[in-house]
């Protein structure tokens, strides 16, 4: 970047302090590279959720995890506690743990482990980067698969061949560019409601992710690129409420079911977030979410491929500022469930695809 000396001859880049060069995500995958029983736990459970979505595999997706990963040790900590839980219940589960590393502001705010890694406000992105895969490689290493939040576009070419499941945010279910980014990918992909509970953005944004396209972006060795894709056929509606209330409610399972279906041919086309709209952000009414869905579980046809938790090693949120010290095990972004309440959760929805079974 040039510095011209009369400010009033810049034309470009005006507001731009600085570009930082950063290694390509080749170089960091090869220098943190990935092993082929990490592969195949990723592999087995995108195979399993497609199988869920068209209804082959009866059995509950469960993206269950903190609501973003902020310390690398309580996320090896809290997959460790998992794991067994995740383990005893697979013949009625699918267990996908959330690491989320990104975080879509409203106004501003950390913005998650990619970009501030320290929680210091000085943004080593490069770093977050490499600290990010080491969360992805520990805990697919345990057997447990990830979900994340794509919410950059580059970033995943980073962290994508260990990513199980991932989703498209409210704020960006509307991106041209996210649904282009989606139909590449290659696990499958959830897209949430927009902000204000409404399908319509979702039910679009399948239709065109499911397509193939044609785009600009980046390969592996960072080069600008035109990205041309074949579709992504595993993709489905996430449920999180909006502005106006929750939307979980039966008539709103069926009103996506049938949204979904007429653009896929997937049987069970709906996962239901318990958390952000549908619980009013209290993490206490998570659970009045699940009670629910899983009433609905019981009935013919109900459209449910699973749901979401935002759980943690404790219950509740906290503040964080970059010169304050942070309680263990406990949110620093959406309040979450606590260990225990998860499990029991957990244990709850098993029991319900026993149920239905039966």
């Amino acid at each position: 970047m040039t510095t011209p000396t009369d400010p009033r001859t810049v034309v470009d880049d005006r507001h731009v302090e600085a570009f930082e060069p950063i290694a390509t995500p080749v170089e960091v995958r090869e220098e943190l590279p990935a092993t082929d029983a990490q592969h195949a736990v990723v592999s087995r459970a995108r195979a399993e959720i497609a199988d869920a979505l068209r209804g082959q595999d009866d059995r509950m997706v469960v993206v269950v995890g903190p609501c973003s990963i902020h310390d690398p040790n309580l996320a090896h900590e809290y997959a460790e506690r998992l794991r067994p839980v995740a383990a005893s219940l697979s013949e009625q589960l699918i267990v996908i743990m959330r690491t989320y590393f990104e975080k879509p502001r409203t106004s501003i705010g950390w913005k998650g482990l990619i970009y501030d890694p320290s929680l210091d406000g000085t943004y080593d992105a490069s770093r977050g980067l490499r600290v990010a895969r080491e969360v992805l490689l520990d805990v697919t290493g345990m057997g447990l698969p990830c979900a994340v939040e794509v919410l950059d576009t580059i970033t995943p070419q980073y962290q994508v061949d260990l990513v199980a499941w991932a989703a498209i945010g409210a704020r960006t279910v509307e991106s041209q560019v996210h649904r282009q980014l989606a139909s590449g990918l290659s696990m499958p992909i959830g897209f949430k409601n927009g902000t204000d509970g409404t399908l319509g953005g979702a039910r679009n944004a399948l239709a065109a992710a499911i397509a193939p396209h044609a785009f600009f972006g980046v390969d592996g060795l960072g080069r600008s690129t035109v990205v041309r894709t074949t579709g992504n056929p595993d993709v489905h509606i996430v449920l999180r409420g909006g502005n106006d209330g929750p939307n979980y409610a039966v008539e709103h399972v069926h009103a996506a079911r049938d949204a979904g279906r007429a653009v896929t041919d997937h049987r069970r086309p709906v996962l239901v977030d318990a958390s952000h709209g549908n619980s009013g952000k209290d993490h206490r009414r998570q659970r009045l979410v699940v009670d629910d869905l899983l009433a609905q579980w019981r009935n013919d046809d109900h459209g449910l491929l699973g749901l979401m938790l935002e759980s943690n090693l404790h219950p509740g949120r906290q503040d964080w500022t970059p010169d304050a010290p942070l309680a263990h095990g406990v949110s620093i972004t959406d309040a979450c469930v606590g260990w225990e309440e998860t499990v029991e959760l957990l244990e709850r929805c098993a029991q319900a695809v026993v149920a239905g079974r039966t």
